[in-house]
C-alpha cells in the first residue's frame, strides 16, 4: 500500500530555504482601421474552425506522448493492507501524540459548504480546503481507528472539477468497506451530485431537495451604458472571445451560445451518467426525475434517490451503536483534528530522498504583487525557481484554478514554467477552470491533466477602455488634457478613439492574440493552423480538450502525480514526498465577519445615487455595483488618486488598456436548484453581517453539541 502525501509547512520552509534563492458590431470589429493586414488577420481570427468536430486526431500532435496504459488505469485504487502493514500501523499509532489520539471505532465528521479552497489554508483560516479534505478521506480509508465518515453537505460554491475530485476520493473510501453517510438539509444539483457518491444519503422530512436541471447564460450591460453615456471601446481577436460581451452587447452572440451549449451538454450528460451509476438507475430514469419537478421528500425516498428521511438527531442516534463511544454518545473525530494526523502512519514514508513539489495557482491573474486571492507572477516565479534549484525535487505538479487575467503576468509565468520543464518534469493539473491565462500557464508544462468537466481553453485576448465623455456632459463634469505625442491620449477616458488610435489598438490586440496562439501551438506541438481551429477564444470542457490536443489526459491531481513519477523515472509503487509549496494567506482579522468588506461598497452606493439622479430609480443593485465604481473612478480621480484607480480596476476586471487573457463572462453551468440556494445563502450571510456589525463580539456561536458541531 502506497500513499502520496503532503508534508507539513516545515517541509515547505526547508525546501525554500535550501533553494536560496458604438453598436456592438462596430465596437467589436476594427471597422475604422485602414490597416489592411490587421483587417485580414481579424477576419481570419473570426472564421469558424475548419473542422472542430473532426479534430480528435489533433491530440497526436501534442507536445509529448502519454503512457496510454498509465492514463487508462484507475486514478485511486484501494489496496487492503496486509497483516504486517496492519501491525506496523497499530504500532505507530500507539506512539501518537496526545492531541492526535482519538477513540477506536470513531466516525470522521466533515462539513462541506460554500467555496472549497484549492490551496491549503493557514492557521487562521476556517475555510475547508480541497487537498486537506481529500487527504482526510485517503487516510481514513486505511486508519483502523476510523469506522466510517459522515459528511454534512450545505450549499456549495465550488465548480464541477472539484466535485469530481471529491467524488473520486469518496469512492476510494467506499472501497475500504467502511460506512459512508451524507446528510443534507437544503440541496440542489451540485450538492446531490456530491452526496450521491456516499453509500447512504439522508435528508430530513422537511428538507429541500431541488433538482430541476441546468442553466448557463450571461448578463449584458450595454443598454445600461447607452442610457447613462458610457461607451465601452473593446478590441478582441477570436470568434469566441466573448469576455467583453457583458459590456458590448445587449444579447448573447451566436458564438457564445454555441460554446455555452456545448458546456451545458457535457455537464448534463455527466450528471445523468454519474447519478445513474451511483444510485443504481438508468440515465433515462435520472432525466425523468429531473423533468418530474419533484418537491415531496417522500417521493425522493420512494424513488430510491435518498436512503431515508431522518433528522440530524436521528442520524446521531443511528451512529451511537456503530461507534466505540459511550452508550449515549457518538465517538467521532473532527476535520480540524484529523487533518493533523500524519499520512506516514499508513504507509507513505516522508523520509524518502525523492520529492514531488506541488505549486498551486488559484484565483485571478493580476499584474504586480496583487492582493487577496489572486495569482501574481512574482510569487509563482519565486516558487518555480526554488524547486528548479533544489536537487531533492524530482518533479513538479502545477495545480491551476484560474480563469485568467493579466496577459503579461501570464506570459512571464509561462516563460518560467517552460524553463523549469526543460530540466525537470512539470505536469499541469487543472481544477474547476484553467482557461485563457490559466491555460497560458498550463500549456508550458510537459503534460496537462484536466477533470472531465474542467473549463479550459479560451486562447484569446481582449483589450479596451471606457469613453465617458457623454456621461461627463450629463453630470456637468469637464476635463481637458494638454499632450505631446501622437498617442499620448490613447487611454483618455474623456474621448473616443481616433482613427489612428483605433488602428493602434487593433494592431496591439492582434499581436497579443497571435503571440498567445503561436506559443500555444509551439507548447502543444501543433501547427498554427491546427491551433487556430481550436483557439479563437473558445472554452472547452476537459473531456473535449483531450480530443482536440489541448490536454493530454482526463483526471485529477493523483493522475498528474502518477505522470510526474513516470516522467521522473520513479516507480509507481514507490512512495514519494508530496511537498505543498503554496498556502493561502489569512489574517487573524479575517475570522471576524465584516472586517474584510470590499472597498467597492461605497462606490456602488455612489453609483446608485448618480444613476438615480440621471435616469430615475429603476436601476438594479447589480447595475449600480458595476457602474458605481466606474463613475467614482472617473469623476473623483483627482480627489482620490490611486484609490479611485483601484476601484476602476476592480469593476473593469478583464477590460483594461493592457491586453487581458480572461475567460468569457458567464461560462459556469449551474444547477437550477444549487443557484437558488447560493442566492439564499448569500442573502443570509448579508443579514448575519448586518446583525454582527450592530452587536458585540460575543455573538459568535460555540456550537450546540450536535453531530456536526
Amino acid at each position: 500500500m502506497q500513499l502520496v502525501t503532503a508534508s507539513t509547512s516545515l517541509s515547505q520552509r526547508r525546501l525554500l530555504s535550501e533553494s536560496a534563492s458604438s453598436p456592438p458590431e462596430a465596437v467589436e470589429a476594427p471597422g475604422k482601421s485602414s490597416n489592411g493586414a490587421v483587417k485580414a488577420a481579424y477576419a481570419a481570427s473570426q472564421a469558424a474552425p475548419a473542422s472542430v468536430q473532426n479534430s480528435s486526431n489533433s491530440s497526436s500532435s501534442s507536445a509529448s506522448k502519454v503512457d496510454v496504459e498509465l492514463v487508462a488505469e484507475p486514478e485511486l485504487v484501494y489496496k487492503a493492507p496486509g497483516i504486517g502493514e496492519k501491525f506496523w500501523t497499530n504500532f505507530k499509532l500507539s506512539f501518537a501524540l496526545p492531541w492526535r489520539r482519538f477513540k477506536h471505532d470513531s466516525v470522521l465528521v466533515l462539513k462541506l459548504e460554500g467555496n472549497i479552497a484549492e490551496q491549503p489554508q493557514g492557521r487562521f483560516s476556517n475555510t475547508v480546503s480541497l487537498p486537506a479534505v481529500c487527504d482526510c478521506l485517503l487516510k481514513a480509508a486505511y486508519d483502523p481507528r476510523v469506522t466510517g465518515v459522515v459528511v454534512k453537505i450545505d450549499p456549495l460554491g465550488c465548480g464541477w472539477g472539484k466535485l469530481q475530485e471529491l467524488r473520486r476520493h469518496i469512492e476510494l473510501f467506499n472501497e475500504s468497506g467502511k460506512m459512508s453517510i451524507a446528510y443534507m438539509e437544503r440541496a440542489g444539483e451540485k450538492e446531490y451530485y456530491l452526496a450521491s457518491a456516499f453509500k447512504e444519503v439522508y435528508m430530513p422530512p422537511s428538507g429541500s431537495l431541488s433538482l430541476r436541471g441546468f442553466t448557463v447564460g450571461g448578463t449584458f450591460l450595454r443598454g445600461v451604458f447607452d442610457k447613462v453615456g458610457v461607451q465601452p471601446e473593446v478590441k478582441r481577436f477570436g470568434k469566441y472571445k466573448s469576455a467583453g460581451d457583458q459590456l458590448l452587447r445587449t444579447d448573447m452572440s451566436e458564438a457564445q451560445r454555441e460554446q455555452l451549449t456545448a458546456l451545458l451538454d457535457d455537464i448534463y450528460d455527466d450528471f445523468l451518467t454519474t447519478i445513474a451509476r451511483s444510485r443504481g438507475k438508468t440515465r433515462e430514469e435520472v432525466a425523468a426525475m429531473l423533468d418530474a419537478g419533484i418537491f415531496d421528500m417522500e417521493q425522493f425516498k420512494e424513488g430510491g434517490w435518498l436512503t431515508d428521511l431522518k433528522y440530524e438527531d436521528e442520524i446521531n442516534d443511528m451512529l451511537k451503536p456503530k461507534t466505540g463511544g459511550k452508550e449515549d454518545e457518538v465517538a467521532k473525530v473532527s476535520y480540524n483534528k484529523y487533518a493533523k494526523v500524519r499520512p506516514s502512519t499508513f504507509g507513505a514514508p516522508l523520509s524518502g530522498s525523492k520529492a514531488i513539489a506541488v505549486i498551486r495557482a488559484s484565483g485571478a491573474i493580476v499584474g504586480g504583487k496583487g492582493t487577496g486571492n489572486s495569482i501574481t507572477a512574482p510569487d509563482i516565479i519565486r516558487q518555480l525557481r526554488a524547486v528548479k534549484k533544489n536537487k531533492k525535487v524530482a518533479a513538479v505538479v502545477l495545480r491551476v484554478d484560474s480563469g485568467g487575467g493579466d496577459a503579461l503576468a501570464s506570459d512571464l509565468m509561462w516563460r518560467e514554467i517552460s524553463q523549469l520543464a526543460a530540466v525537470k518534469p512539470v505536469i499541469a493539473s487543472m481544477s474547476d477552470v484553467a482557461a485563457s491565462g490559466g491555460y497560458y500557464m498550463s500549456m508550458a508544462a510537459n503534460k496537462i491533466v484536466a477533470e472531465a468537466l474542467t473549463v479550459t481553453g479560451s486562447i484569446g485576448v481582449v483589450t479596451g477602455k471606457f469613453n465617458l465623455k457623454e456621461l461627463y456632459d450629463k453630470v456637468g463634469y469637464s476635463k481637458e488634457l494638454i499632450s505631446k505625442g501622437r498617442y499620448a491620449q490613447l487611454f483618455a477616458e474623456s474621448k473616443s478613439l481616433s482613427e489612428d488610435e483605433e488602428q493602434l489598438f487593433d494592431a496591439s490586440a492582434l499581436h497579443a492574440y497571435e503571440s498567445f496562439r503561436n506559443k500555444a501551438a509551439e507548447s502543444r506541438g501543433m501547427d498554427q493552423d491546427a491551433m487556430q481551429d481550436v483557439a479563437q477564444g473558445r472554452v472547452w470542457s476537459g473531456q473535449r480538450a483531450v480530443k482536440l490536443g489541448l490536454v493530454d489526459a482526463v483526471g485529477g491531481i493523483r493522475k498528474a502525480i502518477a505522470l510526474a513519477k513516470q516522467a521522473a523515472g520513479i516507480a509507481q509503487e514507490e512512495g514519494v514526498r508530496l511537498v505543498e509549496l503554496s498556502r493561502a494567506k489569512a489574517s487573524p482579522l479575517s475570522l471576524l465577519p465584516g472586517l474584510g468588506a470590499s472597498a467597492s461598497s461605497p462606490a456602488a452606493a455612489f453609483g446608485s445615487l448618480v444613476l438615480q439622479l440621471l435616469a430615475g430609480s429603476g436601476f438594479s443593485s447589480p447595475a449600480a455595483s458595476i457602474l458605481g465604481p466606474i463613475v467614482l473612478n472617473s469623476v473623483l480621480q483627482e480627489k482620490l488618486g490611486a484609490a479611485a484607480a483601484d476601484l476602476g480596476q476592480q469593476v473593469q476586471g478583464g477590460l483594461s488598456a493592457s491586453a487581458q487573457a480572461v475567460m468569457p463572462d458567464g461560462v459556469e453551468v449551474q444547477g437550477v436548484g444549487s443557484s437558488m440556494l447560493a442566492g439564499v445563502d448569500a442573502l443570509q450571510q448579508q443579514v448575519m453581517l448586518q446583525s454582527f456589525s450592530s452587536g458585540p463580539l460575543g455573538g459568535f456561536s460555540s456550537g450546540s453539541g450536535g453531530l456536526f458541531d
